[in-house]
């Protein structure tokens, strides 16, 4: 139940019929999230809960509109329940200032940002949002002599500190914490795990893109299917897709995996290289995967396969969400964000703290795939060592 010293008093909640939380928010960002905006909905059924997605890469270029519109996170938040508004026109300074006059009109009693980039910018933001409602924003310890940090900071009703001084913690309970603080609300370690329900029409048409590959749904398949993905935004952070015909390879090879069907997942703008990259590689059994129409094309076709292997994308916590075993190729630099499910996850991680993915290899790969799931390490060894002291 809610705490004497909670950020946002308990009695401004009891009375509040509506609350808008601003969040740049990233598909693993939600992934985990989620579970707190339920705990709230919970907790205060009474507040109708707004959501206003900011855009980070928010630009005067008009040519990237287009893509900026159609941000993947938008279809899956549009099929929660718990949101009775979303603000997604935030690409453009124009289309922002429409929505920041949208949401004054709303006149809400209670502003929340969880921005953790530009946090002044989103402290200047609720505030405007809201000119006499309870304004919380993300802080961190300013400087004596930046005044002009210290005049938005001090118009604001609360702050949440960034940083907390437990580096052990998951990003889950990162923002368990954050609720907690705020809310005084506790989101129980069971519920932190991820969920997804796939709209019936999304895991049909996965199944029909399976049948017109000749493989089995999964409730009638004989031979295994695995679901590889070694791309990232970021070139640095994927991994070569040679070692990944490579992998499947040394899978095929393997009586284990010697049945089994693969589907190499890549980025639509690489679908042609990746193409001629498999092709070349001549191993059988494979067929080429993009989720070029809808979000929900992706998790659908996750939730069908026996085995998911990734590098460190949203992908590896959407396995979670549709409980499908995940090993998952992740640096050493942010443990934080190792997906949460233990039982169902083998983490890889890089051999050193300053390595890219491209430092694993298809051996090491391969050794973690002999491994019952959940029995790799999940710490790092930065971790470990700061645990033991």
């Amino acid at each position: 139940m809610p705490k004497l010293n909670q950020i946002v008093p308990a009695e401004l909640l009891e009375k509040a019929d509506k609350i808008l939380f601003v969040a740049h928010l990233a598909l693993g960002d939600f992934t985990y999230m989620q579970a707190c905006f339920k705990a709230f909905a919970e907790a205060y059924p009474h507040i109708k809960i707004h959501l206003w997605v900011d855009e980070v890469r928010r630009t005067y270029d008009f040519r990237q509109w287009k893509h900026l519109k159609n941000y993947v996170v938008f279809d899956w938040l549009q099929t929660c329940p718990m949101f009775d508004k979303l603000y997604t026109k935030t690409y453009s300074p124009f289309v922002l200032r429409e929505s920041i006059r949208e949401a004054q009109k709303e006149d809400y009693p209670v502003v929340v940002s969880f921005g953790l980039a530009r946090r002044p910018m989103y402290a200047q933001m609720v505030r405007k949002i809201s000119r006499k409602g309870f304004a919380v924003a993300m802080t961190k310890r300013v400087r004596f002599y930046d005044f002009r940090k210290h005049l938005i900071y001090g118009a604001l009703d609360g702050t949440i500190p960034v940083y907390s001084h437990d580096k052990t913690l998951h990003v889950s309970d990162v923002y368990a914490n954050w609720f907690t603080s705020l809310f005084g609300i506790q989101v129980p370690h069971e519920k932190r795990i991820p969920t997804m329900d796939v709209p019936q029409q999304w895991k049909d048409g996965a199944v029909r893109q399976l049948q017109e590959w000749g493989i089995a749904a999964k409730a009638g398949r004989t031979r295994a299917l695995v679901f590889l993905n070694a791309f990232a935004k970021p070139p640095e952070r994927s991994w070569p897709v040679s070692n990944v015909t490579e992998l499947v390879r040394r899978m095929q090879a393997d009586p284990k995996w010697a049945d089994a069907d693969f589907v190499i997942n890549t980025m639509p703008e690489l679908w042609d290289s990746t193409q001629r990259d498999v092709q070349t590689a001549g191993v059988p059994r494979v067929r080429l995967f993009s989720a070029h129409d809808h979000f929900f094309q992706l998790p659908a076709m996750l939730e069908q396969s026996d085995l998911i292997i990734t590098v460190e994308t949203s992908i590896m916590h959407l396995a979670n969400a549709v409980r499908v075993p995940v090993v998952a190729m992740m640096r050493q630099i942010n443990p934080e964000w190792a997906p949460i499910d233990a039982a169902n996850t083998n983490i890889v991680y890089t051999p050193e703290k300053d390595d890219w993915i491209n430092k694993i290899s298809v051996d090491t790969v391969m050794e973690f795939l002999q491994m019952p799931m959940g029995s790799a390490p999940r710490f790092t060894p930065g971790q470990l060592a700061r645990m033991a002291g």
